[in-house]
C-alpha cells in the first residue's frame, strides 16, 4: 500500500522519561484554561546545511501548539540561555523559571551524507527539572515540516494526555468567482493551511470531499455534464472514477471505518435513500426505503452503525441505525432542523448542522439522543468535520458581501470542542465543504 505523499523514516525512539511526576499537564475538558507558558528554542544546527530547517523547524511547532489555546509559547526574546549553551552544557532550569516558562522544548539538525536530515528534539518540564520526552527523526529535507508537525503531536500527547492531530490534512472546496456562477474545485493542505494545491480544475462542480481511512482515495459529488454523481478520487494518480452507474443522483459519500464500503444517497423518482456500495464488488445494498428523504450518512467509528438525517418525521432529524439498514430510531427532538451529521472518532459524539428561526448552529449529541450542546453559530455555518483526535470541528461559515449583500465569502474555520478558541484556516480563496482526514501514515 502506497504511503500519503510523504516518505518517513523513523531512525530512532527514545522516550527518557524521569522517574518523578510530572508537573507539566493540562486538561483539555475544561472550557477555559489557562495556556501552559512553553519555551520553544530554536534547534542546533549540526552544520550551515541544518541551519534552515534548525530555525524553521520550531517557528511550525510553536504555531501548532499556540492555535490549540492549550500553550502560550514565550517570546524567544526574552529567553537568556542560548541554543548553543543549551547544545554543550544542557537547559540552566532557573534560567527558564525565571521567564515563567513551565515547559521547555530544546533540539538539533544534522545533515548526512545522504542528504537527509537527522532531527532531534527533547520536552522539558523546567520545575521538575525531568525530562518528559526524546524522539529522534531521520528523513528528506523536504519533509521537514511535516517533521514539525510529529514534534508537536508528541508534544501536545505528552503535556495532555490526548492524543493529537497536527500531522493531518484538509480536504475541502475552493471557491471562486460570483455569486451564482461559482467555480468550486477540490483542494488539499496540511491542517494549517500550508502544502495548499488543487485535484480539480473547476470544470465541473464539485461538493462533499471525503478521506479514506488509508488517505488513498477522496469520495465527493461532481457535476460532470450536468450529471450528479459519487466519484472517487486517487491522490497518488490524480485518476477519476464514477461510483457506480445508478439511474438517478448520487450524493453525499462517505467511507466505511475500513475503508471497503461507501455509504451514499441516491434520489430516484423524486425519493432519497440511502446505500452502501462494496468498492471490491461495486454491488450496492439499499438500507432506507421509505417516501422520506434519507441522505447524509456517516458511519460510526466501530462501523455497526450509521448517523443520517430524514425528515420523515415530518421535520429535518437525526436518525441513527445499525449498519445493516436495521433498528432505526430518532435522536434529535429540537425545533429547527437538524442536518450534516457526523460522527466522531472517539465514538462519543455526533456533530451536527442546526437551523433554527433563521439562525445556524454547530453542535454535537450523544449517539443515544443525550447531552446536546450547540458549539458556534453564525448566519450561515455549515459541514462539521472532526479532527483525527476528536477534541476540534473545522467548519465553514459563510456571509453575505458586497453591495446590497448580493455577494458572498465562505471560509473555513476550527473551533475546540468545549466551544472555545475558534481560528480561521488561511486559504488563497474561499472555502466550504472541509474533511479532516486522519493522522498521516
Amino acid at each position: 500500500m502506497k504511503k500519503f505523499f510523504y516518505v518517513l523514516v523513523f531512525a530512532l525512539l527514545v522516550v527518557a522519561a524521569g522517574s518523578a511526576r510530572a508537573e507539566v499537564k493540562v486538561n483539555v475538558t475544561q472550557g477555559s484554561v489557562e495556556p501552559l507558558p512553553i519555551a520553544i528554542t530554536t534547534f542546533h544546527a549540526g552544520s550551515a546545511a541544518a541551519r534552515n530547517i534548525a530555525q524553521k523547524l520550531p517557528q511550525v511547532v510553536s504555531a501548532d501548539l499556540e492555535r490549540t489555546g492549550l500553550f502560550k509559547p514565550v517570546n524567544p526574546r526574552a529567553f537568556i540561555q542560548t541554543t548553543d549553551s543549551i547544545k554543550s552544557n544542557g537547559p540552566r532550569f532557573g534560567e527558564w523559571r525565571a521567564i515563567n516558562a513551565q515547559a521547555l522544548v530544546t533540539g538539533s539538525v544534522t545533515m548526512g551524507a545522504n542528504g537527509k536530515a537527522r532531527v532531534e528534539f527533547r520536552l522539558w518540564d523546567v520545575f521538575s527539572q525531568q525530562q518528559l520526552s526524546g524522539m529522534a527523526y531521520t528523513t528528506t529535507e523536504k519533509n521537514w515540516r511535516r517533521i514539525a508537525h510529529i514534534v508537536a503531536d508528541e508534544i501536545y500527547k505528552r503535556v495532555t494526555g490526548e492524543d493529537s492531530y497536527f500531522d493531518s490534512r484538509i480536504v475541502y472546496i475552493a471557491e471562486s468567482g460570483p455569486a451564482q456562477n461559482r467555480i468550486k474545485r477540490l483542494a488539499i493542505m496540511d491542517q494549517d493551511g500550508f502544502n495548499h494545491h488543487y485535484l480539480t480544475d473547476g470544470r465541473a462542480l464539485v461538493l462533499t470531499p471525503r478521506f479514506s481511512p488509508n488517505q488513498q482515495k477522496i469520495a465527493y459529488m461532481a457535476y460532470h455534464n450536468n450529471r450528479p454523481r459519487v466519484y472517487l478520487y486517487d491522490i497518488d494518480t490524480g485518476k477519476q472514477e464514477v461510483l457506480g452507474n445508478f439511474p438517478g443522483m448520487t450524493f453525499s459519500p462517505r467511507f466505511s471505518p475500513d475503508g471497503t464500503k461507501v455509504v451514499m444517497s441516491m434520489s430516484k423518482d423524486g425519493n432519497s435513500d440511502i446505500y452502501v456500495m462494496d468498492l471490491k464488488t461495486k454491488r450496492p445494498t439499499r438500507l432506507t426505503n421509505n417516501r422520506a428523504i434519507d441522505t447524509s450518512p456517516c458511519f460510526s467509528p466501530d462501523g455497526k452503525s450509521i448517523v443520517f438525517e430524514s425528515d420523515r418525521g415530518g421535520t429535518q432529524q437525526l436518525y441513527v441505525m445499525k449498519a445493516d439498514g436495521s433498528d432505526v430510531h430518532r435522536i434529535t427532538f429540537g425545533k429547527g432542523r437538524y442536518a450534516n451529521p457526523v460522527w466522531s472518532p472517539r465514538g462519543d459524539l455526533i456533530a451536527f448542522t442546526r437551523l433554527y428561526s433563521g439562525q445556524f448552529y454547530i453542535g454535537v449529541v450523544r449517539p443515544d439522543g443525550s447531552g446536546e450542546r450547540l458549539i458556534t453559530t453564525a448566519y450561515h455555518v455549515e459541514g462539521p468535520t472532526w479532527s483525527p483526535n476528536g477534541r476540534v470541528l473545522a467548519y465553514f461559515k459563510e456571509s453575505p458581501v458586497g453591495a446590497g449583500g448580493k455577494g458572498r465569502r465562505a471560509r473555513v474555520y476550527t473551533v475546540d470542542l468545549t466551544g472555545f478558541n475558534e481560528r480561521m484556516l488561511s486559504t488563497p480563496g474561499d472555502g466550504s465543504d472541509p474533511a479532516w482526514s486522519p493522522l498521516n501514515p
